[in-house]
């Protein structure tokens, strides 16, 4: 039986939905939890495969595969991941920003538009929430954010999709679907099995968010029209587009220090 991580944030809704109502029960283990925590125990060996930051792929691609044609990601505006900030962009040289705990990738991604296309560079500290009178501008990510935005905050609101689209004219992928690379190799047979599965689960629920928003958790936040905005926003697939993304990413990161190498991607085929 694979274990898979679950990430508990409304974009990953309709993918593990469509998952759990059509196909068997016993063949999958979910375990629940934010993208950092999820990193973490994929590393450790504690759950098989996940929908996971990109930037853990990244950092440690000798120890695992992709699943291909799936990913979290965005074509312009994700609604998900936000700078709330007191001051323009330009503006936020030398300031504090609070950084979220719950997201990997969107702090690399937050580093790499401030210095490496707006000329910026500020410090950071952890944060719990949006505190804009101990920081300048705080980054949220996940249902924290969606919750933050609809409460429309005073002060200026930069998704971060969209403004990497801007700079560099790629979908920028947030997560990817990462495998250990022990169980790709000793686990085939099941993962070919797991990868059908969610393929169709994907194109299910394409055809079904209204449905699935009438019974998601999220439908006590957030309406069911707002929920099938949301998630016809996110884009679920890994084009050769997304996979150039993916790689200038990689390689910003690489020219800012934060990786020392920018990895190729490596497929479960």
């Amino acid at each position: 039986m694979l274990t898979i991580g679950q990430i508990t944030y409304a974009n990953c809704t309709p993918i593990f939905h469509e998952l759990m109502k059509d196909f068997p029960a016993d063949r999958y283990r979910m375990v629940r939890g934010v993208p950092a925590v999820l990193n973490g125990m994929l590393r450790q060996g504690e759950i098989d495969l996940c929908p996971s930051s990109s930037i853990e792929y990244g950092r440690r691609s000798d120890r695992y595969y992709l699943l291909p044609d799936l990913s979290i990601s965005a074509i312009g505006p994700v609604k998900s991941v936000f700078l709330f900030s007191r001051v323009p962009i330009e503006e936020l040289a030398g300031q504090t920003i609070g950084l979220t705990s719950e997201s990997e990738t969107s702090v690399v991604l937050l580093r790499i538009l401030l210095q490496k296309y707006h000329g910026v560079t500020a410090r950071f500290e952890p944060t719990n929430g949006l505190d804009l009178d101990r920081f300048a501008a705080c980054l949220l990510i996940g249902d924290t954010a969606l919750k933050t935005a609809l409460a429309k905050p005073d002060g200026f609101c930069f998704d971060l999709g969209e403004l990497w689209h801007a700079a560099t004219g790629f979908p920028f992928v947030f997560a990817l679907w990462i495998v250990r690379r022990e169980v790709a190799e000793r686990q085939y047979g099941e993962l070919k099995l797991l990868l059908a599965d969610l393929l169709a689960a994907k194109q299910r629920a394409e055809g079904a968010y209204g449905e699935i928003a009438e019974s998601s958790q999220e439908s006590t936040w957030m309406d069911r029209k707002e929920l099938v905005d949301y998630w016809q926003t996110i884009s679920y697939d890994l084009t050769p587009a997304h996979q150039q993304g993916v790689c200038r990413f990689f390689r910003d990161a690489h020219d800012l220090g934060i990786l020392p190498v920018a990895p190729e991607l490596r497929f479960v085929t």
